[in-house]
């Protein structure tokens, strides 16, 4: 069930309450999102738990989902990464610091990710076309920025730039980016 129009509709039965639409819903998105969480988390035990958290996160929030803004799926992915990333910075896990850098740089490896599993989507394949046509400057702050959570200052340290100058090329490169989606994936 990949195609958004089906998954949309089982998230309006869904919004509705209906527990067996929820089902299907998990049936058929699972194997993905936790493909996600794991990339991030690195364990399978916590991404057994992200993946959780994260359904009942989808169940509380599901009449909340707009089509306009996304789809469905990327929509359950966003909750996902974001689930997993705040189970990254949670204190007291079973790692020291040592631990968290390892895992912190293995999140930012250069192999295919949750974005090769949305692939399918209209939407992903537009931001990924517009994204290449930014500069390598921009497209590299924006994408440590949203996909890796990385602050402005953050940035800056990780790249070796002033943080004047990792600010600008954001802004530069969301200015870029709404103009590309807004034309329909054309800059």
């Amino acid at each position: 069930m990949a195609d958004n129009d089906a998954l949309a509709d089982v998230i309006a039965r869904c919004a509705l309450r209906d527990q067996r639409a929820f089902r299907e819903l998990y049936r058929h998105t699972a194997a993905k999102l936790y493909a996600v969480a794991l990339r991030i988390v690195r364990r399978e035990d916590w991404a057994e738990e992200v993946l959780q958290e994260s359904f009942v996160n989808i169940w509380n929030h599901i009449a909340e989902y707009d089509s306009a803004r996304s789809a469905p799926l990327t929509w359950m992915t966003a909750i996902v990464r974001n689930r997993a990333l705040d189970w990254l910075r949670r204190p007291n896990l079973e790692r020291g610091d040592e631990d968290y850098d390892l895992l912190v740089e293995a999140v930012a490896d250069d192999a295919p990710g949750p974005d090769m599993v949305l692939g399918a989507s209209r939407d992903a394949r537009a931001l990924a076309d517009c994204l290449e046509q930014l500069t390598g400057n921009q497209r590299q702050t924006i994408v440590l920025a949203y996909s890796h959570g990385l602050s402005h200052g953050e940035l800056a340290q990780h790249l070796k730039q002033p943080l004047g100058t990792v600010k600008t090329w954001i802004r530069r490169g969301l200015d870029r980016l709404k103009g590309c989606m807004d034309s329909g994936g054309r800059l």
